[in-house]
């Protein structure tokens, strides 16, 4: 048997862990986030197959080379058909230009593919241990609601979620404050940025090690990993079967979970040409790409595509990593990364809220598309790519720009833009009539960790 997979953190200041520890770890005790230390790589016989697998048998592939047989190959294909019951349409624009729909879950959004995963692993393992976990998650929209969903009524795992009470929309909060039982949310009149350093706070405070605390949000390194496996799928799906095929992904990205996933499946070996990594106006990072410098944005831009609202994504220390660089949790550059390799890799864009909206009114016109907010971004980062680059404007290139949440969940904007209501998905249907039940505190550590001893 193959040693398992060792999981290193970005801060260099901790123990290397296997998956099962740092999955139920969340963040790495010096602040850090886990990374692989050795990326398994799928050879181009195996990624020949998957075009005739399913989802949840790609998943399993993908997911398992990270687990090395930690868990019984049976059981780990039985967690991957049970997260994995929904359809991931892909839809064919124009030429070989595609959405990838990530919007078919229980909670219409990306996150469900990677927080149904993580929620079943966790079980999974804390049922072999006998023990329970409390789950803190930060949201800027759908994180919140698909960690809710996919923990919702577990016994042996409780989860508190904290919002910035007005940067999400109503159908996003009602999809977490509307379930109860296990779950508890905080709303703050702040930003992401800071529910986000709250939870990593309490993470570090050994005042709270009797909590067992652990994360879901994309720090821990089992929301990253099943997001690799959509990238793979799209494109055993849609490739031509030449032997140098190759794909482009257009990936709207906050705070860069997403993104990450798709640059290890590049390192896997995905024939990936390029990345179009588009960002809403909080643009650090495509200034980052451009200069050299990176300089967060405090306090975040507010934009309509709201879940991107992130000033300081912190999965950027997982692509600094990556790239042979060092950044710490706090956005410090330690150590600079390979930029001319990123550069290669990497096209960055910041597209701001009036490209957004005229992204969403012109492809919903001309091609009868119809794109949410984020989704939007990254419709506009491949059109932009395409106009800064018209050697790759070739109508038999592969184009693949990921939809992040259904319409359904922007309805306001939709309405404003485009004079129509779109159709709600079955996970949506009659969640305005729900009640909601959620608490407030003050935007301060001493307040949440009060919040967190009184309670738990």
């Amino acid at each position: 048997m193959l040693n398992p997979i060792l999981f290193y953190s970005t801060n260099f200041r901790a123990e290397s862990l296997d998956f099962r520890h740092a999955l139920l770890k969340g963040q790495a005790p010096d602040r850090g986030l886990y990374m692989p230390q050795e990326i398994p790589v799928i050879s181009r016989e195996e990624l020949d197959t998957f075009s005739t697998q399913d989802y949840p048998r790609i998943a399993f592939e993908i997911i398992g080379r990270f687990l090395r047989q930690q868990i019984p190959d049976d059981d780990l294909l039985d967690l991957c058909q049970d997260a994995y019951d929904y359809d991931v349409p892909l839809e064919k624009v124009y030429d070989s230009k595609y959405i990838m729909r990530l919007d078919q879950g229980p909670t219409a959004s990306f996150k469900d593919f990677a927080a149904r995963m993580m929620g079943r692993l966790m079980q999974y393992y804390l049922n072999q241990e006998k023990r329970s976990l409390l789950i803190l998650t930060a949201t800027s929209g759908d994180t919140g609601s698909a960690i809710a969903n996919a923990f919702y009524g577990l016994d042996n795992i409780k989860v508190v979620v904290l919002f910035p009470r007005k940067e999400v929309t109503a159908r996003q909060r009602k999809q977490m404050t509307t379930l109860g039982k296990n779950v508890q949310i905080l709303a703050l009149d702040a930003k992401f940025d800071d529910c986000q350093s709250l939870v990593k706070q309490a993470f570090a405070d050994p005042d709270l090690e009797y909590l067992h605390l652990s994360s879901a949000n994309s720090i821990n390194i089992g929301r990253l990993i099943p997001q690799i496996v959509y990238y793979f799928y799209a494109f055993a799906r849609l490739r031509k079967g030449k032997a140098n095929d190759g794909v482009i992904f257009s990936v709207p990205s906050g705070n860069f979970g997403d993104m990450m996933g798709g640059m290890l499946a590049l390192k896997m070996g995905l024939p990936v040409i390029k990345y179009i990594i588009a960002t809403n106006e909080n643009d650090e990072f495509p200034v980052l790409v451009k200069t050299g410098v990176y300089k967060k944005i405090e306090p975040s831009r507010n934009c309509i595509s709201s879940a991107m609202n992130v000033g300081h994504p912190s999965n950027l220390a997982r692509l600094i990593a990556l790239y042979g660089g060092i950044m710490d949790e706090k956005g410090n550059m330690m150590k600079q990364p390979d930029l001319e390799l990123m550069r290669k890799d990497i096209y960055a864009v910041s597209i701001d809220d009036a490209g957004t909206r005229k992204t969403i009114h012109t492809a919903y016109q001309k091609h009868r598309l119809l794109l949410e907010p984020h989704g939007a971004v990254g419709w506009a980062g491949l059109q932009q790519f395409l106009q800064d680059n018209p050697q790759f404007d070739d109508p038999e290139q592969l184009y693949i720009s990921l939809e992040t949440a259904h319409p359904a969940k922007f309805p306001e904007q939709i309405r404003e833009i485009l004079n129509i209501d779109p159709k709600l998905p079955p996970s949506l249907e009659g969640i305005e009539s729900k009640e909601e039940t959620y608490s407030s505190i003050d935007n301060n550590y001493h307040d949440f960790k009060k919040y967190l001893i009184t309670n738990y």
